[in-house]
């Protein structure tokens, strides 16, 4: 994930900058990510947490 947040990063030195997200800032994405349903109905989008 940090490879993902870094590759994209627009800082003057990208080399020099380092993603040190703390562990519940991940756990808390993935666990975000995992109860969200997205419900495409015709040209509609519906997004639904799923707790």
């Amino acid at each position: 994930m940090e490879k993902i947040y870094s590759e994209f990063s627009k800082t003057p030195n990208k080399k020099d900058f380092k993603l040190k997200p703390k562990d519940e800032t991940i756990s808390f994405i993935l666990n975000y990510s995992k109860a969200l349903s997205v419900i495409n109905y015709k040209n509609l989008k519906f997004e639904a947490l799923q707790n």
